[in-house]
């Protein structure tokens, strides 16, 4: 196992900070990842996957294991259904996309989501009305003191609105090493009401579409509005939508008639922050290298050197205006370090 002094992480998050991990090491397999953490439990470690959802704000001092175990399988399957898992480092676009292509449905709302499937569960990652709990099955997890290896199904998991176990009582305690999706071979039940895939599929002359299909009009939108982390620094959407009591809603309604809302369920709603940003003028602002897509509010965007601390201060001046201007709360998506 080859640990690395001093490591830049730059090319490690899709933010592009420059900030440096005290040791650095990449992680291939689960005996590898065993070994590592047996040999360093003395060591502040910090787990590190395809680092499209944090903000650095500083160096890390601590081991950071960079888990990079690639693989695809079917385990299992019958006429109706096929069990497909990934290894952790597996890209989830790439993942998505190899179940696309033989077939598989079930996913293919989330095509073009950056990261690996490692955090998926995680982070609940969703997207167009899917989210990953809908196809989810199990994961494999290694616990970092013991190096036991544990699967959560879907009940343990405790999936919330991007949340899991694995945010909260069980923060920082495992690692994903492989996740389970049950995804349909025939029959596919395509969402495409939400957000603008129906008018994508329009403009492309679809009626009937394929789960290809739907993958397609999902990149073309995402294309349209979210920068490419390689060509500009972005962490995708950096704010959770609010869900809100109803009666927060209404107040905010009653000097604001014209924001929208979703209704979760008998007492909550749903506001999309991407309004609540755009409707408050944030939208395409920079300040220095900092700022805020022109296409989309919710991505906060480095134009090329900026510091994490930089970003984080304009998203917290969101926060702030946000708060004041609708009394309502908006809370980063992305994990800030």
């Amino acid at each position: 196992m080859n640990i690395v002094q001093q490591q830049s992480l730059k090319k490690y998050n899709t933010f592009g900070i420059e900030a440096f991990a005290t040791e650095f090491c990449e992680v291939n397999s689960v005996p590898d990842l065993a070994e590592v953490l047996q040999e360093n439990k003395h060591k502040k470690l910090f787990i590190l996957g395809g680092g499209s959802n944090m903000l650095l704000t500083q160096n890390i001092d601590a081991l950071v294991l960079h888990i990079n175990n690639k693989g695809i399988e079917v385990i299992d399957e019958n006429d109706d259904f096929v069990w497909v898992k990934g290894n952790a480092g597996e890209v989830w676009h790439e993942f998505v996309q190899f179940c696309i292509q033989k077939n598989y449905g079930g996913i293919e709302n989330l095509s073009l989501i950056p990261g690996n499937v490692g955090a998926t569960p995680i982070q609940n990652i969703g997207a167009y009305g899917v989210e990953i709990k809908d196809t989810f099955v199990s994961c494999e997890a290694m616990k970092i003191d013991t190096q036991e290896i544990t699967t959560f199904d879907k009940t343990a998991c405790k999936f919330g609105y991007r949340e899991s176990v694995f945010k909260a009582e069980l923060k920082n305690q495992y690692v994903i090493l492989s996740v389970v999706f049950k995804l349909t071979k025939n029959n596919h039940k395509l969402n495409t009401s939400y957000g603008a895939i129906d008018t994508e599929l329009e403009n492309m002359g679809i009626e009937n579409p394929t789960i290809q299909e739907v993958s397609k009009a999902v990149i073309a939108i995402r294309e349209s509005k979210l920068p490419n982390p390689k060509e500009l620094g972005n962490s995708g959407s950096f704010f959770k939508n609010p869900i809100v009591p109803i009666e927060v809603y209404e107040k905010a309604k009653a000097e604001y008639p014209e924001i929208p809302h979703y209704p979760v369920s008998e007492t909550h709603v749903k506001v999309p922050a991407g309004w609540l940003i755009e409707q408050a003028g944030f939208k395409g602002k920079r300040f220095g290298d900092a700022g805020i897509h022109t296409k989309q509010a919710l991505v906060l965007v480095n134009y090329g050197n900026a510091t994490g601390n930089e970003i984080w201060t304009v998203a917290q001046n969101i926060q702030k205006t946000i708060l004041e201007k609708y009394g309502i709360s908006i809370e980063a998506e992305v994990n800030v370090i």
